[in-house]
């Protein structure tokens, strides 16, 4: 009788630990940002939460951490509460379920960072890569939302745009790569008959091509013989649902067999140049590798294709000039340059020899250059002097007065700070 009831423990085993036979360690949990933002100011609040995707809707605790530190509070909820600068961190959860065998512990999430800003003004840009082609949405926040008189952009230290009034928000339309860079912003407002400006931290702004260049590996080693791998790698940043990807493969520039969506492909071992191509049909959407040899290649060097790319190029925005310091300076020439193009005369051969001397200088080349300058540049307006308050508010760092009172005790799932 107690043989069988071992049989039957260890049987239901199984089913406790890893139900229909999925281990809950494959389960990663997810960590997600409910109210409030990512960059906040000293004195405000942000919310977590921790979910596991578990399709059995199983009873799960949750363990939550700032770094590597496990933090007390092991509710689905994390409440930030009226932060102070050392909140700041990267947070992360992990859920634990207990068995009759212990302890089942999922994978831990990837992190969300908190940023607690104790200065005056903050950038507000979202916490994903934009991509090319996309508009971005940023927000000068500043705090106690004052009325704001001018609120100005900043590129890497550059001004690329500027607006009078309340309207804190800036869009940044069709990206490009060249848009990616550290911005920060800097916003004025009238106060006690005096104008206030503050200047945000840098943040920083990612942009991602849809469809990178593919790059072509070529693998030998532990393949069949006479044969090699080719493996075209790229990165594919549509969002989802994402088109499929088409790979295509060549040599000598010729075609390798059919379009395939895998981006691997088994071929013969030949010496040749070889080269992958990706496609994205629904997008419109073609990259080309850079060629690579295999063996001893003989012959004229393969030309590839101009790669293509979905629109043109075009810049930021106009006019640009460079970002104030706390003090007014003086007048900056313009940064614009000159459509006018520089005039450039061919070399000549100047021949001084006379029929009846010897050559006193052969074939001396004279090179005359003109400069034409521009008809059309126009002087760069005098900027305007703003009369800031003595102890400028831009390069706070410390954390603002809070009200007495914290409340940080009053939810069980709140980290007293």
């Amino acid at each position: 009788m107690d043989t069988v009831i071992s049989l039957l423990v260890l049987s239901t085993l199984p089913q406790l630990v890893a139900p229909q036979g999925v281990p809950a360690a494959s389960f990663r949990a997810v960590v997600e940002i409910v109210s409030g933002d990512s960059r906040i100011f000293s004195g405000e609040s942000v919310r977590l939460k921790c979910s596991i995707p578990d399709i059995r809707r199983s009873s799960w605790d949750y363990l939550w951490f700032r770094g590597s530190e496990q933090l007390p509070q092991r509710g689905e909820h994390l409440l930030l509460w009226k932060t102070h600068i050392k909140v700041s961190g990267k947070y992360s959860c992990q859920g634990v379920r207990d068995t009759a065998v212990g302890d089942i512990h999922t994978l831990q999430s990837l992190p969300v960072e908190i940023n607690v800003d104790g200065g005056w003004a903050i950038l507000q840009v979202p916490p994903r890569p934009s991509l090319v082609g996309e508009t971005l949405k940023v927000t000068c926040r500043v705090r106690d939302t004052p009325p704001l008189q001018e609120v100005i952009l900043y590129k890497d230290g550059v001004e690329v745009m500027r607006q009078k009034g309340l309207n804190p928000h800036f869009y940044l339309t069709n990206l490009i790569l060249e848009n990616q860079g550290m911005y920060s912003c800097r916003a004025s407002w009238d106060a006690s008959r005096l104008t206030r400006s503050v200047i945000s931290a840098d943040v920083p702004v990612r942009v991602l091509e849809v469809l990178s260049q593919p790059v072509l590996e070529i693998v030998d080693s532990n393949i069949p013989a006479n044969m090699m791998k080719l493996i075209c790698h790229h990165q594919y940043n549509a969002p989802a649902p994402a088109p499929p990807v088409h790979y295509y493969f060549y040599k000598d520039n010729k075609k390798l067999g059919m379009a395939t969506s895998e981006n691997h492909d088994l071929v013969a071992r030949t010496p040749g140049q070889y080269s992958c191509r990706v496609k994205v049909p629904e997008l419109g959407l073609v990259r080309w590798s850079e060629p690579k040899s295999f063996g001893q290649v003989t012959g004229p060097q393969m030309v590839m294709p101009p790669i293509s790319h979905p629109r043109p190029q075009k810049p930021l925005a106009t006019p640009i000039s460079p970002r104030p310091t706390a003090e007014p300076t003086a007048g900056r020439p313009s940064l614009h340059q000159s459509t006018a193009t520089p005039t450039f005369i061919q070399p000549t051969e100047v021949n001084t020899q006379s029929s009846s001397g010897p050559l006193s200088k052969t074939s001396q080349p004279a090179l005359m250059l003109s400069t034409v300058q521009s008809l059309t540049q126009t002087a760069t307006p005098e900027p305007v002097i703003i009369f800031e308050q003595s102890g400028d508010m831009s390069g706070e760092s410390g954390d603002m007065p809070e009200e007495s009172g914290d409340m940080s005790l009053d939810s069980p799932h709140t980290v007293p700070w």
